[in-house]
């Protein structure tokens, strides 16, 4: 992670970087129109529940739990509190949403391959601007995939009413 920090890999670090931040309120208010406009409300509920609960309350209880220091001199603006890494849980957890509710079982398998490239990229991009530890991105996946596919697996009886119900 050491060397110059600049050229192709500062514009896709910066990219991620924004993505988890401000960016990365778009996609789940988006989805949320999205379910609220076609009645989805097991689906609302499942995104809602688990951003609230599994992302925002998990990742900022374990934050001031664990209380770790950053690593010295990050190239972007960091909040309190190394471990978890929340860009890369809100990374995990929304991959894991948005196969759940959007993405054809059949067409899953696809969708998770991209989906952990996309968390790993993550992951990486956090690492490398010094923003995190690599045990910060590993732990902070692990939570927003292990909340998301807990509260799947919590509201899979209403998604798969839902489901039937939409293509019946």
């Amino acid at each position: 992670m050491t060397g110059p920090h600049d050229g192709l890999y500062a514009a896709v670090a910066a990219v991620l970087n924004w993505f988890g931040g401000p960016l990365g309120v778009v996609v789940p208010v988006s989805l949320l129109i999205f379910l609220i406009v076609r009645k989805r409300w097991w689906s609302l509920s499942y995104l809602l529940t688990t951003y609230l609960v599994g992302s925002m309350a998990c990742v900022t209880l374990l934050k001031h739990l664990v209380d770790r220091p950053r690593p010295a001199n990050p190239l972007v603006r960091v909040d309190h509190g190394s471990f978890p890494s929340g860009h890369a849980a809100g990374a995990a957890l929304l991959v894991v949403i948005v196969g759940a509710l959007l993405v054809p079982a059949a067409r899953r398998r696809a969708w998770w391959i991209a989906g952990a490239l996309f968390t790993l990229a993550m992951m990486w991009s956090r690492t490398w601007l010094y923003a995190h530890w690599l045990s910060d991105t590993v732990a902070g996946a692990s939570v927003g995939a292990g909340a998301a596919l807990l509260f799947w697996w919590l509201f899979r009886r209403g998604l798969a009413r839902e489901g039937a119900a939409s293509r019946g």
